[in-house]
């Protein structure tokens, strides 16, 4: 029998991660868990082995270049007996509210290091593997404050617009023909962004908590309140990013960016 495709995942002990993992554990992939709370992690790889699927679990802050290069290593080390990663999925993030003029240097700093320079040292790390292999997908869950910008969240948006325009040129890039990889062999090989607006997931309950401390609104005003700033009036379904991340892991289509607004179907286009 044909070794499971691996695919790595980060962000993987809660929330849309958790959900991305147990979408593709069902889809026949061997998933490592990947996120700082190895012991969430290592819960939800039982819970998949549980259920007859194919799972390990592994720490990484990508905050911190030795976690990453450590939980590289560690990637290495299992590829005899897992196989190469052929799918990475970059969902670890942060998202932290402030007003413009007082969002501190170290703000900026870590949400570019955990949201953008995280994601680009994986994607730098493990694309040479898939350029020679000729296949491989790589998926990064930005949002769609990589697409347009929001009040009292700058450092967020600036990470995530840089992660979406590094993904615009690394998949542009991708299909030009190198000394190394023949055109046809960096064909098999996809970066795709996916955008979704606000996500029904621990990360907006924590916004919800915010809006709620500082406005003295109720849970329901305020969940009413992030479900509104979505173009449908609702919020996006963790379930349904998982899905669509299944898709691009399997499909063989362009790079695309997907935007989801909480419509039950989402907006794919070209990357370029």
């Amino acid at each position: 029998m044909a070794p499971r495709e691996r695919a790595l995942v980060t962000g993987a002990s809660r929330g849309i991660g958790a959900d991305i993992a147990r979408r593709l554990a069902r889809s026949d992939y061997h998933v490592v868990l990947a996120a700082r709370n190895l012991g969430a992690t290592q819960a939800l790889a039982e819970e998949l082995r549980a259920a007859g699927a194919s799972a390990s679990a592994l720490t990484v802050d990508l905050s911190k270049p030795d976690s990453i290069a450590s939980a590289l290593e560690s990637l290495r080390r299992a590829e005899a007996q897992e196989g190469p990663v052929s799918c990475l999925i970059n969902n670890a993030g942060i998202a932290v509210s402030s007003p413009l003029l007082r969002t501190s240097d170290e703000s900026v700093r870590r949400h570019m290091e955990v949201n953008f320079h995280g994601p680009r040292h994986l994607i730098e790390a493990l694309l040479p593997g898939m350029l020679e292999r000729g296949s491989g997908r790589i998926v990064n869950i930005a949002s769609s404050a990589g697409l347009i910008g929001y009040p009292y969240v700058s450092a967020y948006c600036a990470s995530k617009h840089a992660l979406v325009g590094y993904c615009r040129a690394a998949a542009a890039e991708i299909g030009v023909p190198s000394k190394e990889a023949s055109k046809s062999e960096q064909a098999g090989v996809r970066v795709h962004v996916v955008c979704p607006h606000y996500v029904d997931s621990p990360m907006l309950a924590e916004s919800i908590a915010r809006l709620m401390e500082k406005t003295g609104r109720s849970a329901e005003q305020a969940r009413s309140f992030f479900a509104a700033q979505n173009p449908s009036g609702k919020l996006v379904g963790p379930e349904q990013v998982a899905e669509v991340v299944a898709d691009l892991c399997s499909g063989d289509g362009v790079s695309q960016i997907v935007e989801l607004d909480g419509a039950p179907t989402p907006v794919f286009r070209p990357i370029s």
